[in-house]
């Protein structure tokens, strides 16, 4: 070969290499398919209540699903709020992700403003669990029966506690009350605890608040259903009744927590997102284990979610405005 056979040899096989190497670094620079790294779920209330102990389960098994740790991160303060409005402003690429509660419709009901949009700021994801309130009273309160509650309140006025004002708990006594016309007044407190605590000792007269902050208190015969606030029975207190069925006709009220994301999720992540936690809903253990809490899976279209918050802001300011309740 000669000399100027191998210099042309050589640039080509120069050329050849940088060719692969322009072609190679495109792809180099693409970045790892999401999920990533860990993804963080964040709510707005204590541990250990509703919200936490189902983001818990979620966590696990959507983690488990998606083969990526999920963090719990718990955000409490002014009703949900915070965390509502810390999950609106998060960067929308699939890495923060929160629980938003049945409160977040009635705080668009009760707050004067609000740090962001109820709907049009979030990526909704699904609907996650549907569960009535319960409304409860110490073993020999002389209130037996609903029917008993309505003589007594149209005749003296009866305290009921909630784990705090504007809560789902709170507005959903205050619409009973009006649709019963009997005299209650609220007695907030700062959590479900202190609330069972003073029920128990007999410093208030009925409790309203989720399933799971009251159901394992009831079993133990520490505390008494009266009435439970869906249309249907419920299936954990199968002998309790329910407003409607009891003198309240018309009274339902049911709860919820759903799953979302900050508005402009890229579609491909929203539509992951969707399936999985769809495929969650779906698994026996999680099924079961939301049932022990009270609840019942509640899978639905991130349409159906955002109609179903529609629906709950109109009927809670409607409550507020009914009850004189002072918006915040």
């Amino acid at each position: 070969m000669t000399r100027t056979e191998m210099c042309h040899t050589r640039i080509c096989a120069g050329m050849f290499a940088l060719g692969i190497a322009c072609v190679a670094a495109p792809a180099m620079a693409q970045p790892s398919p999401w999920p990533n790294r860990p993804i963080t779920l964040m709510h707005g209330f204590g541990a250990g209540g509703n919200a936490d102990v189902v983001g818990r389960l979620v966590a696990e098994r959507l983690g488990a699903r998606l083969n990526q740790q999920i963090i719990v991160d718990p955000k409490p303060g002014a009703g949900g709020t915070t965390a509502a409005g810390l999950l609106a402003r998060a960067t929308p690429d699939g890495y923060t992700l929160g629980i938003l509660p049945g409160g977040h419709a009635i705080a668009a009901a009760i707050y004067k403003r609000l740090p962001y949009k109820p709907i049009d700021d979030y990526s909704l994801i699904s609907m996650l669990t549907d569960f009535p309130f319960v409304l409860v009273t110490y073993p020999d309160h002389p209130v037996r029966t609903v029917a008993d509650l309505i003589e007594k309140g149209r005749t003296e006025t009866l305290t009921c506690a909630s784990p705090g004002n504007g809560t789902g708990q709170h507005l959903a006594f205050e619409l009973f009350a009006s649709m019963a016309k009997v005299k209650m007044q609220h007695v907030p407190y700062r959590g479900s605890p202190q609330a069972a605590t003073d029920l128990m000792g007999k410093r208030i007269d009925f409790w309203m608040d989720t399933p799971t902050a009251m159901l394992e208190l009831i079993k133990d015969n520490k505390l008494r259903a009266v009435v439970t606030t869906g249309t249907e029975p419920f299936f954990a207190l199968p002998d309790t009744p329910t407003a409607t069925s009891a003198g309240v006709p018309g009274y339902s009220v049911t709860s919820w927590l759903g799953i979302a994301g900050p508005a402009g999720l890229p579609a491909d992540i929203h539509n992951r997102l969707s399936a999985e936690v769809h495929a969650v809903l779906a698994e026996p253990q999680t099924i079961e284990r939301l049932r022990t809490l009270g609840s019942m899976t509640k899978p639905t279209t991130p349409q159906q979610f955002a109609d179903r918050i529609g629906a709950d802001i109109a009927k809670w300011s409607a409550v507020v405005e009914a009850a004189n309740i002072e918006r915040i």
